[in-house]
C-alpha cells in the first residue's frame, strides 16, 4: 500500500485552493488600506497565499495524522475529499455569512478498527492532536522571539486557526472526532 496516492495529492491540492479562497478574506497578512475599505469583495492574490500558508499546514496534516496512525496499526487509511463541505464553505463565503463551515476532507479507516477500541481512539485524536501541538507550538514561538510583522502574522493566524479546529474537532457529538475519542467505535 503506498503511502500518499496520486488521488489524494490531487484531492490536496484542490482542498488548499478552496479552503484558501475561504478563508483568503479572513486571514491578511497586511493592514487594510483605504482601498481594501471601499472595495471589501475585490479578490487579492496575496490574501490567498496567505490564507494557504496558514490554513493548509492545519487542516492537511490534521488528516495526514490520521491516516499514518491508522496505517502504523496496520490499517488501510484514504483521504476522501468532501465535495459538499466544500460547497457549503464556499456558498457561505460568496453570500457574505459571518459563519463558516467548512469540511473539506476525512480519512476512511478499514472497518477492522472498530475492533480495537485503543486504536480507534488514538485514531482520532491524532488529527486534533496534531492541531493542539500547532497552536501551542505557535503560542510559544510567539512569546519567546521577537518576530517581524509577516512571521508574526502567519504565527498569530497559525495560533488561532489551530485552537479553533482543536476545539471543535473535539466536540463529543456527531461524526467529530471527539466523539470518537470519548464514546470510541459505534457497537
Amino acid at each position: 500500500m503506498a503511502l500518499i496516492t496520486l488521488t489524494e495529492i490531487l484531492h490536496f491540492a484542490i482542498l488548499t485552493l478552496v479552503v484558501g479562497y475561504i478563508l483568503s478574506g479572513m486571514f491578511v497578512s497586511r493592514a487594510k488600506t483605504i482601498y481594501d475599505r471601499m472595495h471589501p469583495k475585490r479578490f487579492k492574490w496575496a490574501d490567498l497565499k496567505f490564507a494557504i500558508i496558514v490554513a493548509a499546514p492545519a487542516i492537511i496534516l490534521h488528516e495526514l495524522a490520521h491516516k499514518f496512525v491508522a496505517m502504523a496499526y496496520g490499517f488501510e487509511a484514504t483521504f476522501q475529499l468532501f465535495p459538499f463541505g466544500l460547497a457549503l464553505g464556499l456558498f457561505l463565503k460568496l453570500i457574505g455569512s459571518p459563519f463558516l463551515i467548512i469540511a473539506p476532507g476525512y480519512v476512511t479507516i478499514d472497518p477492522a478498527a472498530f475492533a480495537n477500541p485503543f486504536a480507534y481512539r488514538l485514531i482520532a485524536f491524532a488529527g486534533p492532536a496534531v492541531n493542539l501541538i500547532l497552536w501551542l507550538g505557535s503560542l510559544f514561538i510567539l512569546k519567546t522571539r521577537k518576530l517581524n510583522r509577516t512571521p508574526f502574522a502567519v504565527l498569530s493566524m497559525t495560533k488561532f486557526l489551530n485552537m479553533l479546529l482543536f476545539f471543535f474537532n473535539m466536540i463529543p457529538f456527531g461524526p467529530f472526532d471527539g466523539q470518537k475519542v470519548f464514546f470510541g467505535p459505534p457497537s
